[in-house]
């Protein structure tokens, strides 16, 4: 899906979503109030046609820890911890060896995070399915108090931007990188690499910082990731020259036009929090 319709989309279901009494429609993670003080937090994603390549290049445990990773840290911009994961797979026909790899990666993830795989369906659909091809989904569901919550409604103009490195393309994207790799080939090992876990990352930053908003760099890349967490008038200035970009973007800046790099890729920072004063994070941007 494009990103264009991708935006289409959400505010499609918007109104049918919201009269179900849900919160944060649109956002990284939705809402859900418990009565007691508690939220629940979930967030549901695929991994979308990266394991095209990933099956090619006998990397399909990267993509269960993407998928993982992923939703986790989707439902981390909240503030919540991480409580459990569910999956998805489907294909035409099921290659169990396929199945444990993705299963084995996302598992992998969830140990780190201390989040629990309670399970998920398995589904052969002959005819929904092309030959040889399979898909991978998951749900994360968090839980955060009501006074811990991060919804980026504190932030202010002049608040920095810090960002944190990505291992590479993550799992966004992947569509324009088939286009490319038939174009010219490309083995560093930051292409597959999966989605970092910014679990740990996000616990030392609300430590130490006075954390006004999250936000996970996925399709739409920095700046339209960032502007989803901003309060309505304000937007970020990015410093694009602020960090060194992954050998991978270099690879991709040769068939891509650097305004469609910035939309679609994390360009190396995978995962951005805003915060009135920065210390010695990378500070990547500003909040007008």
């Amino acid at each position: 899906m494009s990103l264009a319709k991708a935006v289409d989309v959400v505010e499609r279901l918007r109104a049918a979503v919201e009269s179900t009494g849900a919160q944060g429609f649109g956002a990284f993670a939705g809402i859900y109030p418990l009565g007691d003080g508690r939220l629940l937090a979930s967030s549901m994603d695929s991994i979308g046609t990266k394991p095209i390549v990933a099956r090619e290049r006998a990397a399909l445990r990267n993509c269960g820890a993407d998928m993982a990773a992923h939703c986790i840290n989707d439902v981390i911009t909240t503030g919540a911890e991480p409580l459990f994961l569910l999956d998805y797979v489907a294909a035409s026909e099921l290659d169990l060896d396929q199945v444990a790899d993705l299963v084995d990666g996302a598992a992998e993830v969830c140990r780190e995070a201390g989040c629990a795989l309670v399970g998920g369906e398995t589904a052969e659909l002959p005819g929904v399915y092309r030959e040889g091809e399979l898909d991978f989904a998951a749900t994360c569901v968090g839980i955060v108090a009501q006074e811990d919550l991060i919804d980026g409604s504190r932030v202010e103009a002049g608040d920095a931007i810090i960002g944190l490195p990505s291992a590479g393309v993550h799992a966004n994207g992947f569509t324009l990188v088939r286009r490319v790799l038939a174009e010219e080939d490309y083995h560093g090992g930051d292409l597959l690499a999966p989605t970092r876990l910014y679990l740990a990352d996000v616990r030392r930053l609300r430590a130490s910082h006075d954390v006004r908003a999250l936000a996970h760099v996925t399709g739409g890349g920095i700046l339209g990731n960032v502007e989803r967490v901003l309060p309505e008038g304000l937007r970020a200035r990015i410093d694009w020259g602020s960090w060194e970009r992954p050998p991978v973007f270099a690879w991709l800046a040769r068939h891509v036009e650097e305004e469609e790099l910035r939309r679609v890729f994390n360009l190396g920072i995978g995962y951005c929090a805003v915060v009135p004063e920065p210390g010695n994070e990378l500070v990547i941007g500003r909040v007008e």
